[in-house]
């Protein structure tokens, strides 16, 4: 677990975009249960979610198609519902971070952490823009 000083800007960067903070298992299933497309990050304090995974992800929302619902969880510090998400994220396995599209409660688009890795912010939301074009 990472002390809560630590990642609080981590946290923040993408609250302050609107993300909705999922803490609990319940979190995760009742967002997930939502009608729509809801985009789950999984947030992380490693170098890529801060140099491209946040920037990206957040500079994927200024498109006209975006997703109903931002969330986030924290690997590391939220450890029941990330545990909970990656569960959802099946067949995927646990990589952080990672940013998974759901359209009604099933996954339909998936950034693993190799995907994210070596990208810049803009080839991440250019990722995710083709993604909201579709399913969104």
């Amino acid at each position: 677990m990472y002390p809560e000083e630590l990642v609080k800007p981590m946290r923040q960067e993408l609250v302050g975009a609107g993300f909705e903070e999922l803490y609990t298992a319940e979190d995760v299933q009742d967002a997930l249960s939502k009608e729509g497309t809801t985009l789950v990050m999984v947030n992380s304090v490693c170098g890529c979610a801060a140099g491209t995974a946040r920037p990206g992800t957040i500079a994927s929302l200024q498109l006209d198609k975006t997703p109903d619902h931002l969330t986030t969880v924290f690997a590391g510090v939220d450890v029941e519902s990330t545990n909970k998400a990656r569960e959802m994220m099946i067949p995927f396995p646990p990589s952080s971070p990672s940013i998974a599209l759901f359209k009604d409660g099933q996954l339909v688009h998936m950034l693993e952490r190799h995907h994210i890795e070596g990208r810049s912010a803009d080839m991440i939301a250019a990722n995710l823009a083709g993604a909201y074009e579709e399913f969104c």
